[in-house]
């Protein structure tokens, strides 16, 4: 028989409940990991908890992100969760910060594409896909279960960006993610524009110039 688990959220100004159905635990693949019934138990009971404890305007701004994770993330963000959470880990903004920043980085300039889009655009396999990302010739950030999300402003209708590739190779010694701040940040060797702006006006050395600047610095 199937069961709807559900959230109770106050409505404004009234003093009523809502219910917000929610999905239930046997439609979620967790359940055969060790520990994932735990799980689903703990967070759907920190959500009731956190529905409960928002502000419908909190709620509102929260279920507008575009994506399920940055819905906690913006929920979690709000100043009565932040005061909650606070109390048994007082680094849980830091750490909100740090994944609402990557977020940002990767949603920037057009957001991801799956490793089928990216096949698909340079007329490769997945698995050729996958080599150049390992050896470092296009831009993969780990996706979870979802295996990796790569940006979609480092193709063109006719392929790879030109001096991509060049440019990744400098910032070899940096992970992904440093990689992909130093392309789409504004970067003080470049008069503040991003080194990515800057690569699709084809003035590559001047990128490459920063990019190695941003390897022996650690930042520029």
């Amino acid at each position: 028989m199937k069961t709807q688990a559900r959230l109770r959220a106050p409505a404004q100004k009234t003093g009523h409940t809502r219910s917000v159905a929610l999905p239930t635990a046997h439609r979620v693949p967790v359940g055969r990991k060790p520990g994932g019934d735990v799980f689903l138990r703990r967070g759907l009971r920190a959500l009731t908890r956190l529905a409960e404890e928002l502000s419908e305007e909190s709620l509102r701004a929260a279920a507008a992100a575009p994506t399920d994770y940055a819905v906690l993330v913006s929920a979690l963000g709000r100043p009565e969760a932040l005061t909650e959470a606070s109390r048994t880990d007082p680094l849980v903004e830091a750490r909100l910060r740090g994944f609402a920043m990557r977020q940002q980085l990767l949603e920037a300039e057009g957001g991801p594409l799956r490793v089928e889009e990216v096949a698909s655009v340079l007329r490769l396999s997945r698995q050729a896909v996958d080599k150049r990302r390992r050896a470092g010739r296009v831009l993969g950030l780990r996706a979870g279960r979802r295996g990796y999300a790569y940006p979609s402003w480092q193709f063109t209708a006719h392929g790879l960006l030109p001096g991509l590739e060049e440019v990744l190779h400098d910032l070899r010694l940096h992970d992904p993610w440093m990689q992909l701040a130093f392309l789409v940040s504004g970067n003080l060797s470049l008069h503040s524009e991003t080194p990515l702006n800057v690569l699709r006006r084809g003035q590559l050395e001047a990128v490459r110039r920063a990019a190695r600047l941003y390897g022996e610095q650690g930042g520029a």
